[in-house]
């Protein structure tokens, strides 16, 4: 018992040194960088705001989001607030700014985090095409995965592609140089990762797992996260020569170590931080290698943060 404690006390240690090191940090280098004051006057159309014909999709700094569609998971007040990860609906997080989707889906393709479960992926699917019926420029990365521990869902391939055919951008290295214009009227880039199902193969309607990687460190310190992101970032190629996409998710995790395992008052850890790990960034030299960015319980600042970014590249700023 006085073991656990002493554990315990030290976790907190480190976790109140840790968050003392971020605001340490901003206080010393601010949040200040190319694009910061920007705000789009629009965030339901931002990427129109940019102008489809000067935007390259290897200029965007993609908001993402964690875990998307976690809003209704498990049960209010019981089994939710170990799992849930977004307090938007999928349509909401669109309308914000959202332009990539994190979903994990198990195989009767209900939507789950772990051992929970929530609607159907149908949910998903309906509200990202309500999103782009009442838009006309944005492109959307949605990344479906089968949920570590379950089994893909029978045909998903057919279904993905039955269901959002008429928008779907193809599996095609080129893509990375083009601007929105050249790409419409398609809209989505599908990243599809099953699990034991063969991958989409090259040229096809969805796009396999290696076109969107990332280096998750699974953490519940802020600082280390925060550190560990700079260092895989700064180990990427730039975007303007890199052929897929790459993600640094501004979270930490909870862990079986410590009392507290609710998913926000965690990730509040590091959630602030973002702009200014977009400031340090560019002081560690590798602004350039930013590309999707991804939060827990995403806002508008945090969308901001990323539309000012992309602004900056296209005014040839950053």
């Amino acid at each position: 018992m006085g073991s656990q404690v002493s554990k315990q006390l030290e976790k907190r240690k480190a976790i109140s040194t840790e968050k003392k090191a971020l605001v340490d940090l901003g206080g010393s280098s601010g949040e200040t960088y190319p694009g910061s004051d920007y705000r789009p006057s629009d965030r339901k159309n931002w990427m129109a705001g940019l102008s489809p014909e000067k935007l390259h999709i290897n200029q965007i700094v993609w908001p993402g989001t964690h875990d998307s569609a976690t809003n209704k998971i498990g049960i209010p007040m019981i089994t939710r607030p170990f799992a849930q990860c977004q307090s938007l609906s999928i349509y909401r997080q669109l309308c914000v700014g959202t332009r990539v989707l994190d979903v994990r889906v198990q195989e009767d393709r209900r939507v789950c985090h772990g051992i929970l479960t929530t609607y159907s992926v149908d949910v998903v699917i309906q509200e990202l095409k309500k999103f782009l019926s009442e838009t006309h420029s944005e492109i959307v990365i949605l990344e479906i995965r089968t949920e570590f521990g379950h089994d893909d869902p029978p045909e998903f391939d057919k279904y993905l592609e039955e269901q959002l055919g008429e928008y779907l951008i193809h599996q095609d290295d080129n893509v990375f140089g083009k601007t929105i214009a050249e790409l419409l009227p398609k809209r989505v880039i599908c990243v599809w990762k099953p699990r034991k199902s063969p991958a989409p193969k090259h040229g096809s309607s969805l796009w396999s797992a290696g076109y969107l990687k990332d280096n998750w460190t699974d953490t519940d310190l802020p600082s280390t996260k925060f550190e560990s992101n700079m260092k895989h970032l700064s180990e990427q190629p730039p975007v303007s020569s890199r052929k897929f996409f790459y993600r640094v998710e501004n979270t930490v995790t909870p862990q079986a170590d410590n009392p507290i395992v609710c998913v926000k008052p965690v990730t509040n850890r590091i959630h602030g931080y973002a702009r200014l790990f977009i400031t340090q960034c560019f002081s560690k030299g590798c602004a350039d290698k930013l590309q999707i960015f991804s939060t827990d319980f995403i806002d508008e600042d945090f969308v901001e943060a990323c539309v000012g970014l992309t602004q900056a590249r296209v005014e040839g700023k950053a």
